[in-house]
């Protein structure tokens, strides 16, 4: 290969760097993204204020998921205090958000989740806390956040209990990304905020939930 020609070939690849680093130039495509695992799917509970909230009330946020119940003295303490490490860290950050389903519906009505919310000391916008349907929850849980075993919906649902010490994270887009965090193992907790740190500088992809979740319709 002449001289010559390996010059043109550099200049060329020269003028293909600098096509590219325009092209992406305030962008994060060229960034490699945290996987995808799963999806959001439509849901309508009502939180500890009594309010509505539904699967669109997660547009634009980036939200750490979990499962507990108030009357829980094993596992949920523990992961509700690394939760409110999370929550500390990340609490003056407008497009962030904590989503606690409580695993027991028949127990945790809107006054006894507005209780247990208040005892943490947290803003209800922030760290909201939904109830609802029993059979709705879980198969949230199973389906959508990926935080128990769907064979485990084989019993009656009222024979049913989900125990999970598991966060889940989903992206301004609806979408569950990178991988399911033990609630209560330090390092991924240390893991689930370098996540979130991520997903914040992310963009929208789409102005609207994906995978037809939502639409322009009212």
């Amino acid at each position: 290969m002449s001289k010559r020609v390996l010059v043109y070939l550099g200049f060329f690849l020269i003028l293909l760097g600098a096509f590219y680093f325009f092209l992406f130039r305030g962008t994060d495509k060229w960034k490699r993204k945290l996987s995808v695992i799963s999806y959001v799917k439509p849901f309508q509970f009502t939180t500890q204020e009594g309010l509505p909230f539904n699967d669109r009330d997660l547009l634009g946020k980036v939200t750490v998921v979990e499962y507990f119940f108030t009357s829980c003295k094993g596992i949920c303490p523990k992961m509700n205090n690394n939760m409110k490490g999370i929550y500390e860290t990340f609490k003056s950050e407008p497009d962030f958000m904590i989503l606690a389903h409580t695993c027991d519906p028949e127990t945790d009505s809107v006054p006894r989740l507005k209780h247990y919310s208040d005892s943490l000391k947290i803003d209800s916008r922030k760290w909201v806390m939904v109830t609802g349907r029993k059979d709705s929850l879980y198969q949230l849980a199973r389906s959508a956040y990926l935080l128990d075993d769907p064979k485990n919906s084989v019993d009656k649902i009222e024979d049913q209990f989900i125990h999970t010490q598991f966060f889940a994270l989903v992206d301004r887009d609806g979408k569950v990304r990178s991988q399911i965090y033990d609630g209560l193992k330090k390092d991924e907790m240390e893991k689930l905020k370098q996540d979130i740190q991520e997903l914040l500088k992310e963009r929208s992809a789409n102005s609207n939930f994906v995978n037809g979740i939502f639409n322009n319709n009212p």
